[in-house]
């Protein structure tokens, strides 16, 4: 491994290479990163005063000549059974009183490192690794998996004398790889030579599932807009950072991120399409840094997410900074959908917090759905609803957005809606089973014995968020009230100010996504953005809906039930249902 380099950051290891990693189980087992890793899996076993130190000849106080003393022994292990070993080093005898214990001790090892969060950096700076990303991943990625698995099992087998029956094939090697190359941004200002430094994400490898734990996991505040440019005066090691340039929509945004976050920054090619090269040839609409260098606690009151309109470079610039507060998908993805929603007001367009799709059934026409609604309030668990119960009557659904869009009206008149995202953030523990079960293999899974835990997946296609729908639909996801004889699932509003007025309070009973407690309101149930601009997005809002009545598009709301208690799965349920006879009914 003489050509990577490696950063160990807690439980997470950044390996760095720009062409091989390793081809040998030897070159593994002789490295200096086995070494180290080895060192850190003793510390590891010494604070959980572990009985497998044992194998050592003082438990209590284990030395480095101990240590390449066991990673010498592991590298006879590797090509020779126990018996001829302990006859090469006779020293390590004590290695081979217990050979039991000796044999737990390297599976924990081996555990150890599946443990960590692991990345391969190949750094294309001198050859165009994007080119064959394949052929470059394979000779990595895939290759350092096999001499990892197959280290793990000779060692195994020359202790024990015996074959395994049943063979695991476990992601050992790394659970992402990214390759990345240099970047200079296409227009000049004040702060291009830092950016210019950082390498870019050309391409990604993803095993999942990827399941990891968050130090939080649950978002709070709010993202505000500040009159300083949080970049001045902001120094950083470039090394230390990575850029995923995400499409948001129509948006190209860059996303800088510690590698310390890599797990959430690389998380991203789950939700954002990767941009292509086209799209690094024109200047980015927003730029995002997460997990920027702080000093000193978070001052109470003061928000610390916060994004900057830089008029000069017409461009929109939101930091975090690098806490353990912060350490959340959610502030990833909402500050650049943020970003997107600040853009999406400049150019007169209405964003939406919500879900928005396109559904053709069989004998009964099309229709195009806007489903508006805080986080919790069972947009998605009602799209996924409606997903079980149209199996056998839907020629086509196209999901357009999961969580955040816009609306335009054309030049001709036409009412159309725009998506952000390819994925999908959504609870594991309120999606339908058969589904979530249907996707785990392709899935990244936060926090997944915690309340709140999170699965970020691919749900649909980049060509489906900018195509441009014509709306038939716009309703007001209700999770907090109950349905009965005078509250149906779906009712419609009888004029626009009503239904201005009911979308502007924003109310949702809280689902446990965030901090807040109980029924809460936010405006227009979209607090990434509009709140800043509140006078410039009423101006929007009430535009928009006097043409959704002009135009004859049904406008409502619909009660998912979602925070009614008993009401979690049956709730967004029955609301499928009662769209589907809407639906139904719409070309009649």
């Amino acid at each position: 491994m003489e050509n990577s380099s490696y950063q160990i950051y807690e439980d997470k290891l950044i390996l760095r290479t720009r062409y091989r990693l390793c081809d040998t189980v030897d070159e593994l087992i002789t490295s200096n990163l086995f070494l180290d890793l080895l060192g850190k899996y003793v510390n590891y076993l010494s604070r959980q005063h572990s009985r497998l130190l044992r194998v050592f000849v003082n438990e209590d106080k284990i030395t480095t000549h101990e240590l390449k003393c066991m990673q010498t022994t592991l590298q006879l292990l590797s090509k020779l059974p126990v018996s001829q070993v302990q006859k090469i080093v006779p020293e390590h005898q004590t290695f081979f009183t217990d050979l039991d214990l000796l044999d737990d001790f390297i599976e924990e090892f081996y555990n150890f490192w599946r443990r960590l969060q692991r990345l391969v950096v190949i750094d294309s700076v001198d050859d165009r690794l994007d080119k064959r990303p394949y052929r470059s991943f394979t000779e990595t990625v895939e290759k350092l998996m096999n001499v990892v698995r197959t280290a793990q099992r000779d060692i195994r087998e020359n202790v024990s004398g015996n074959h395994p029956r049943v063979y695991r094939q476990v992601s050992a090697g790394t659970n992402i790889a990214a390759i990345t190359l240099p970047y200079r941004l296409p227009f000049s200002s004040e702060y291009s030579d830092l950016l210019n430094h950082i390498l870019m994400t050309r391409q990604v490898l993803i095993y999942p599932p990827f399941i990891f734990n968050t130090p939080q996991n649950k978002r709070s505040g709010k993202f505000a807009r500040v009159e300083n440019n949080p970049l001045q005066g902001l120094h950083i090691n470039p090394k230390e950072w990575l850029c995923y340039p995400a499409k948001v929509g129509e948006l190209v945004i860059l996303v800088y991120f510690t590698v310390q976050w890599f797990e959430l920054g690389f998380s991203l090619a789950n939700l954002f399409e990767l941009a292509e090269d086209a799209d690094l040839k024109r200047k980015p609409d927003a730029i995002y840094f997460y997990g920027i260098p702080v000093e000193g606690d978070h001052e109470p009151g003061v928000s610390e997410t916060i994004f900057y309109e830089d008029n000069d470079n017409n461009i929109l610039i939101g930091t975090v900074p690098f806490r353990k507060e912060y350490a959340y998908f959610g502030y990833l993805k909402k500050m650049i959908l943020t970003l997107h929603n600040v853009k999406m007001m400049k150019m007169q367009r209405m964003p939406f917090h919500g879900a928005m799709f396109h559904l053709v059934l069989r004998n009964a026409g099309s229709a195009c759905v806007l489903l508006i609604g805080d986080s919790g309030a069972g947009k998605s668990e009602t799209l996924e609803a409606l997903r079980g119960i149209i199996e056998d009557q839907v020629e086509d659904l196209v999901i357009i957005a999961d969580d955040m869009g816009s609306i335009d009206i054309l030049p001709d008149g036409r009412i159309v809606g725009y998506g952000t995202e390819i994925g999908a953030f959504v609870r594991l523990d309120d999606l339908q089973k058969d589904y979530a079960f249907g996707q785990i293999d392709r899935s990244i899974i936060m926090n997944p014995d915690q309340v709140n835990s999170r699965v970020v997946l691919p749900v649909t296609k980049f060509q489906s968020l900018i195509q441009g729908y014509d709306i038939d639909f716009v309703l007001y996801a209700n999770n907090y009230d109950a349905v009965d004889s005078e509250h149906p699932a779906i009712e419609q509003f009888k004029n626009p100010d009503q239904a201005f007025e009911e979308f502007r309070s924003g109310a949702v009973m809280s689902k446990g996504t965030t901090t807040t407690i109980g029924l809460t309101h936010s405006y227009f149930a979209n607090i990434f953005g509009p709140p800043e601009y509140r006078d410039l997005h009423d101006e929007i809002a009430r535009k928009f809906f006097y043409a959704f009545f002009e135009k004859g598009i049904f406008v409502g709301e619909m009660r998912t039930q979602l925070g009614v208690s008993g009401s979690e799965f049956t709730g967004p349920e029955n609301s499928a249902r009662a769209l589907l006879e809407l639906l139904k009914n719409k070309n009649k």
